[in-house]
Order: structure tokens, then sequence, then C-alpha cells
């Protein structure tokens, strides 16, 4: 099955069965398309390595989020640090979490269609959701600072040229039950229609001994998307669309004891609402060229708070908490604004020969801004409140050209300069504008060794903008002379180059029942903007900052596997092997109380395998179903300390069935209700003297424990 623009999203549950009724032929796996480039691509002759995660994965694991769902791709992790996972590390490159510093453009990019979400990936919601790409390495040239180590593109379904409507609904544990509704049809001889509405809810999976509640991490979301489409003849084609995401999250995470039973007394909250729009035009001009437009508006209100020390006043009632404890919140109250252009044209040769050649060349303009204000209240330091705005502005001018030097053998060429300029003010009295260009390129080539077999070796650079540290610089009047002294150099940090090399070979084998796609790369950070902390004790000051002294490298594998083994049985096996290493970071070591220099240490978020592999079946009676196992190693979490996140494996499952109109899904994550952790924190943070008070420690924010639910789709 090929995914295009108008295919009605029917195929989740029937996918298997379609499969062995002769759909596709015996035994066949579907050809997948990737969208994410200049070009739509078939994923086993695209020079990337790429995962793409179709219906039918997302509604194996009931996945409502993109969290749910990206442990599936090879070398990928994600950060919580709030209700959803906002940031994704690939190959060990990516941001951490979030708290006063902008982070408009994180290392990892999250798109929904034509949409740049940035630091608002929290929206990344999954209902009508055709399939999730991937894209591991730069993509300088296509995304520019917006993709400095990959991209992940959320394709939601099209407009229909027929009437199709769906009403679907579920249940689970953890108080969890969802509804929604699609319509989707023709409005006219040229005009198509379709809006997608859900509301996702849960109580989470957090028990509040204090406040005698299961809810304070719970989850209230709803996503509405519509698109319309609009064709009036066959030269021009124009598509408006819109996104809404309403979350009002609670946030809980964290425990001393780190046992998912909380003690605070003033809970955060997570609480996020994005409204957007964007306007697409496509104009056929003639002899292969096609000129493109994307407009796009974003507005978001993020609403960010925790307990600033995870207790309430029966803690040191019941033990002995000889020093006391603090009662203290943060909150982060945001405002965003984006707005965006890209106009590119595209020619030359549709189906490359020897000889052809083709291109793609834009602009890109991209204005953003950001109003952020702050308030600690705390009974230790009283009231401290801060307001900052942050503006960015990015233009560039890209271009692509690819060359056949034979039917076998093509040579693309990229390159991307970008404009970044930007402003923050805040009421401290930090003032901070820069302005730099940003290199960004790629060089690839791509051979088939036969119908069946593809090859490429690929040179990408990027490039991600410096800057000033905020918190850093507004803290620094406050900090002990020992930190003013080591963070004097330190209150900006600089732009970052990528290079990456990479080679990989996808080929189809056994007439089409066993696809192979594997990746070598090597990677090399100059300036690695990494993400520390730092507690200067006399100051009562936890500083945080992006590191850029130091360079670091990572190099590994990604190896992606699926086997029809015949009608009615696939076998799939997805690995990631991933060796990191910074060169020299310097940090205040909160267990050696002292700076330290540290050398050759392991990035953070980088685990150095990753699996997941399991076995989906056809059944008698329009049933199917899928059993999968996915697991990774421990991690470090940060430089300032030596805590980790431990390894684990999961073990995932579903049973399904359809009748054509009606289908049913019972689904079940982490089976064996594993404690795994997703975010850690290290520092002393107990009040209590029979648990050592103030000693320093690992704390966890754990993943989901023993999820399990049952879905309902009705098509109309």
């Amino acid at each position: 099955m090929e995914t295009t623009m108008n295919s009605f999203s029917r195929t989740p549950v029937l996918a298997l069965v379609l499969a062995a009724s002769g759909v596709q032929a015996a035994g066949e796996l579907e050809e997948v398309i990737v969208t994410a480039d200049f070009r739509a691509s078939e994923l086993m002759s695209s020079a990337a390595s790429v995962s793409v995660l179709g219906e039918l994965q997302i509604e194996e694991r009931g996945a409502r989020h993109l969290e749910d769902i990206l442990s599936a791709a090879p070398n990928v992790s994600w950060s919580t640090g709030a209700s959803r996972s906002r940031f994704v590390q690939i190959r060990g490159v990516g941001d951490l979490e979030q708290y006063a510093e902008p982070k408009y453009y994180p290392s990892v990019g999250v798109m929904v269609d034509d949409l740049e979400l940035g630091s608002a990936a929290n929206a990344g919601m999954l209902f009508d959701v055709s399939q999730v790409e991937v894209l591991r390495g730069p993509q300088g040239t296509r995304f520019g600072a917006s993709a400095h180590a990959g991209m992940i593109k959320i394709n939601s379904n099209a407009p229909t040229d027929e009437f199709e409507a769906l009403l679907s609904g579920g249940v689970g544990n953890y108080g969890a039950y969802n509804y929604g509704a699609v319509i989707s049809g023709p409005l006219g001889d040229t005009l198509s229609g379709r809006i997608a509405l859900q509301q996702n809810e849960g109580d989470g999976y957090t028990e509040n001994a204090y406040l005698d509640t299961d809810d304070s991490a719970g989850f209230d979301e709803l996503t509405g998307r519509a698109r319309l489409r609009w064709q009036p003849g066959a030269n021009a084609s124009y598509e408006l669309a819109l996104f809404r995401f309403d979350a009002e999250n609670g946030y809980d995470a964290y425990s001393l004891d780190n046992d998912r039973r909380t003690w605070s007394d003033q809970p955060g909250v997570d609480e996020q609402d994005t409204l957007a729009l964007s306007a697409r035009g496509e104009w056929q001009l003639g002899a292969g060229t096609t000129l493109q437009a994307v407009v796009s508006d974003l507005d978001a209100d993020l609403l960010y708070s925790y307990d600033g020390d995870w207790i309430s006043p029966p803690v040191c009632e019941i033990n002995t908490c000889s020093f006391g404890f603090d009662t203290s919140r943060e909150i982060f109250d945001r405002q965003r604004d984006q707005a965006t252009l890209d106009l590119r044209l595209l020619g030359g040769a549709e189906a490359m020969a020897a000889g052809d050649w083709r291109y793609a060349l834009g602009i890109y303009a991209n204005q953003s801004g950001e109003q952020l204000d702050y308030a600690y209240p705390s009974a230790w330091y009283g009231l401290y409140e801060s307001a900052s705005d942050y503006d960015t502005d990015r233009y560039a001018v890209y271009g692509e050209l690819e060359y056949a030097f034979s039917d076998r053998l093509n040579l693309t060429a990229g390159a991307r300069l970008e404009r970044f300029e930007d402003d923050y003010r805040d009421s401290n009295g930090v003032a901070h504008d820069n302005s730099e260009e940003l290199y960004n390129g790629e060089l690839s080539l791509q051979y088939h060794f036969s119908d069946d077999s593809f090859g490429y070796a690929t040179l990408a650079l990027a490039s991600k903008p410096g800057g000033v540290n905020v918190a850093a610089s507004s803290q620094y009047g406050f900090m002990s002379p020992a930190f003013q002294d080591f963070m004097q150099g330190k209150l900006r940090f600089h732009d970052e180059q990528l290079l990456n090399r990479e080679i990989g070979v996808k080929s189809r084998q056994l007439d089409g029942r066993l696809q192979l796609r594997a990746a070598l790369f090597y990677a090399s950070r100059d300036n690695a903007q990494l993400e520390n902390w730092m507690w200067d004790d006399s100051a009562g000051l936890w500083i945080g900052y992006l590191d850029s002294s130091s360079d670091a490298d990572s190099y590994g594998l990604e190896l992606e596997s699926s086997f029809a083994v015949n009608d009615a049985i696939e076998l799939f096996a997805n690995i990631g092997w991933l060796e990191t290493e910074v060169d020299t970071i310097t940090t205040f070591d909160l267990d050696q109380w002292a700076f330290v220099s540290k050398s050759d240490r392991e990035q953070s978020k980088s685990p150095r395998y990753q699996y997941n592999a399991g076995i989906r079946a056809v059944l008698p009676a329009g049933f199917s179903a899928m059993l999968e196992l996915e697991g990774r190693d421990e991690s470090y979490f940060g430089y300032y300390h030596d805590g980790q996140l431990e390894a684990y494996d999961l073990v995932n499952a579903n049973l399904a069935w359809s009748n054509g109109s009606v289908s049913l899904n019972l689904w079940g994550r982490n089976l064996g209700d594993e404690d795994y952790a997703t975010h850690g924190l290290y520092f002393g943070a107990d009040p209590r003297d029979d648990f050592a008070a103030w000693s320093n420690q690992t704390y966890y924010q754990f993943g989901a424990p023993r999820t399990y639910g049952l879905d309902i789709s009705w098509w109309l």
C-alpha cells in the first residue's frame, strides 16, 4: 500500500487482514513514502537513516502521544521533565529540559504537517495521524537550525475525495478514556475538507498522599485539526489547515522515595493552549517546474510549574527534620508567537535517468517572540519575580542540485545560508542581542546496486546558533566569588557545528518479503552545546547554563528489518548502537564538592544500545495480534554528577478485531510493570534525618507503568 494524500485511514486494524486477502502481493511488505524532504520518496530509496512509524504501529500500542511510539525508532531518546516529553535526542544530541531559557530551536525539531512546534512539542498528539517520520542526522539544507540533529514530522490524514466519517473511543486503566470523531469528504467539484477532534483524559500515574488524590499528574488534552483543500485545475492546488491543542495537565512527578507516591502540597501544572494556522499553495509552471509556498502562524500559551520542595508539613511532623524544610514553587508562564514563510521552486526531471538533473531553490523566513513571567515564592527566600522578552529572526536561502551520472549513480549537493538575529531583555537588567551567519550543507552519493538494493554515502554540516545564558546572567550578581570567576567566560555560549559522515544500505530480498535498512555514522561537534547545572551552596542558587567550551563525538549503527514469513506472519527487529564522548567538561561536582574536569565522558541521554523487536500476525475470523519487546541501556542524564538512568526492557502487545466497519483494539504497554526512568535529577532534597538529611541521591521521573485499554472505531 502506498501512502498517498487522498487515502482515508481505514488501514491500521485491517492492514494485515487486507494483505492476506490479496490487496498486496502475497507476503510482500508495503511500500512507504517519506514526505519530509523537498520531494516525496520511497523509504527504501531515500538517502538518509529514516524510520517511518505508521498508523498500524500507533494503533498497536494504543499510542496517544509521540512519546508512546518513539521507542520503536533506533538511537532515539526523549526527555520528560514535564507531563509529556518536550524534547527528543537523536544519536545523543538534543535538548534535555527547559526552565528559564527560551530554547526556541531544539536540536531535534518536531513538525505537525507544515507547522514547526519548537519547544511546544507537548502538542505531538497522534489522533488521525497517517505516519510519524523520524529523520536521523542533520537535515540542514531542508530545515536549517530547526533540525540540527534530526527532524520528527507528524503527518495527519488529508481530506478525501469520497465521504468518510469515523467515531472512536477508548477506556484504560488509571482512569484513562478518550473519544473522538473524524469527518472527511468533498465539498464541491474542486473542494474537499477534513475535521478531526479528540479529547484524551486520564488520572496519570502518581498518588499524592498529602492531598489524597491519584490525579495530580493527570491528563486533560483536546486536539483539533481542520484541513481544507481546493484544486481549481490541473496546475494549481491550495490547502488551508487549522490546528488547536488545549492541555490542562498536572505535573507531580518526583517523590523522595522514588515510588510514584508524592507528598507535595502544591503540585505543578503543565498547561498549553496552542492555535496555529497554515496555508500552502502549489503551482505547476510547466516543463517539470513547480512553485510551492507555505506560510504559517502559531500562538501558544504555556504554563509550567512544580512544587519546589516536593513535601508538605506532615513529612516533618512524622519525621525529624533538624534543618527544617522549604515551601516553594517555581512558575513559568510563557506566551509564544511564530510566523514562517517558505517559498521554493522545484524543477528538472521527475524520474532520474543518466544525464538528468533536478533542483530545489528556496527562501525562508521565521519571526518568533516569547514573553516569560517567572515567579519563585519560597518560605526560605521570599518571593522572587522576573519578566523577559526574547525575539528571534531567521532568514535563509537554500538550494539543492541532484545529477544522475548513470541510471544507477546519483550525486546530490545542497547548501543553506541562514542569517540569525536575536534580542533578549529582562527585568533584571540583562540585555543581549546577537546576529550571525549559519552554514548548512550536504553532499550525498547514491548508488542503485540493483532494482532491490540501494546504498548512499553522505557528508552533512549543520550549525546551531549561539546566545546568552539568560538565567545564569540574571543570577551572576548573586553568585559567590568562586562561581562568578568560573561563570565569567560562560555567560555566552557559542554556535555549534555538527559534521556528520554516514553510509547506508537498503535492500529488498526474497521477492519483497524481507526489507533491510542499515546506517553507519560518525558525527563530530565543535563547540558542543551541553546542558549543565551547578549548585552554589553559599548563595543558595542552582545555576543552569549551556556550556560550549568542549567538543564531542559520536558514532554508531542503526539497523531496521522486517520479514513477512508468509501471508499471515511478520517479524520485525530494530537495533541502535551508540558510542559518545565529550572531550572535557569542567563543572562543580556535587559529590566531590569541587570544580572538576571530566574527560571522555559519555553524552547525556545516550544509551549504548536500544532495541525493538517482535511479531505481528493475522488470525482467523478478522483478528490480528502483535507482541514486541523493547529496551535500552543505562545512560547519564547530567554532567555535575555520576547518576544514571538504569537500563530497562519492556513488553508490549495487542489483539485487534475488525469486520470492515467496526474495529476493536485491546492493547497493553509495559506488561511486566517495570519501573523505568525517563528523566532524572541529582541533588540533596530529602530533609529527613533518618534518610541522611540533604544527602545527594538520584531522583527519577518514571515512565508509564503497566497500562492497557480497549479502543473502538466505527466507520460510517
